[in-house]
């Protein structure tokens, strides 16, 4: 027979296995799951330069040039925001930024709209081509057509020569010679008319 000694053993070591075979390890901390894409951070330019978006402005919209009837809007920025600044345009009116997620990770914003939170002096930059149309637009002729009133030649008015303009004149009429003047004549026949007064009177006295 085993001694008792034995027996403990040999009951401690069936004690031991039995609790490692049904035994698993579980972790005590909670880890917070980690992002799998990359997180960007807002890191200067090489001059420290940074702006920010004007807390008087909710959203401000960011272009892929410095114009916004040349180039489309490729984002957006909010008020408070801070991003790294790279350069100035060529007319000092728009600031080129970083700008993850486009094309080379920069953008333009309105400068008004944003405030250099570090004094200095932005690099004047080029700026980019311009980008071409998706497509062309082209305008159907037939479509064109229905809206086009079609214009009826008509023959012009014949042309009548007016009647000579005849200006009438007034010449001295020399058909009659050695007329006495109206003016002698009233004269004359005044002269009679006084002398015959003068006789009438004569005989009266």
């Amino acid at each position: 027979m085993l001694s008792h000694k034995l027996r403990l053993l040999i009951l401690s070591l069936i004690f031991v296995g039995m609790a490692g075979f049904f035994y698993s390890p579980v972790s005590l901390s909670a880890h917070a799951q980690q992002p799998t894409g990359s997180i960007p951070t807002v890191t200067g330019t090489p001059s420290g330069m940074i702006v920010a978006v004007n807390l008087d402005i909710d959203t401000v919209s960011v272009y892929s040039g410095p114009s916004s009837y040349l180039y489309p809007v490729i984002g957006i920025l909010l008020k408070g925001q801070e991003v790294p600044a790279f350069g100035i345009s060529e007319d000092g009116d728009w600031i080129q930024v970083n700008y993850p997620g486009v094309t080379d990770s920069v953008a333009w914003v309105y400068g008004p709209y944003v405030t250099i939170k570090k004094t200095g002096r932005l690099p004047v930059l080029e700026a980019p081509a311009t980008p071409t149309p998706a497509s062309t637009p082209t305008i159907d002729p037939t479509l064109v057509a229905a809206f086009v009133t079609p214009v009826v030649p008509t023959r012009l008015p014949t042309f009548t020569q007016p009647a000579p303009l005849v200006v009438a004149t007034f010449v001295d009429d020399v058909s009659i010679t050695n007329r006495v003047p109206l003016g002698l004549l009233i004269f004359g026949l005044g002269f009679i008319g006084g002398f015959g007064a003068l006789i009438s009177f004569l005989r009266g006295q």
